[in-house]
């Protein structure tokens, strides 16, 4: 496995934070596709969360492959190769705590995206999502597990 690139002086808490960002923005682009999908075809609460974490899952990979394609020259699957296990683990963590937090307020509840209530779970969701993956990000980019983009 490819070494991770330890400056000196970065501070790890500061690095797993920022790809949780990293991280969290792919997955709340295909998670809040999902819901408001999910809502407006008055899914029931599981195929709803099976079609959210499916394109949080989409669009998270995506958005960690993309930069190692490019910067570093790789072929689609040498880049998946290169991120997979810490993409699979930290989107895997921020999905079920973002689920989690949207089922509790009602947000995937809603009748209609144009409920406050749908918006309300999707703000509480995206900062239970960081949290919970944070010290997973810390963890793994501490055993050389995530790569940093």
């Amino acid at each position: 496995m490819q070494g991770h690139d330890h400056r000196q002086g970065s501070n790890p808490y500061v690095t797993s934070a920022q790809a949780t960002i990293h991280c969290l923005t792919g997955c709340v682009i295909g998670e809040v596709t999902g819901l408001i999908i999910g809502v407006s075809l008055g899914l029931a609460i599981w195929p709803t969360i099976v079609l959210a974490t499916t394109l949080a899952y989409l669009s998270g990979m995506t958005l960690g492959l993309v930069p190692v394609m490019r910067n570093q020259g790789k072929t689609f699957f040498e880049a998946l190769r290169l991120i997979w296990i810490g993409e699979v683990f930290s989107i895997g963590v921020m999905e079920i705590a973002m689920n989690w937090a949207d089922y509790s307020v009602g947000g995937m509840q809603a009748g209609s995206v144009l409920e406050p209530v749908f918006w309300a779970g999707i703000a509480v969701a995206i900062p239970a999502g960081f949290l919970a993956a944070w010290p997973v990000n810390w963890w793994l980019i501490n055993r050389d597990l995530k790569k940093c983009h």
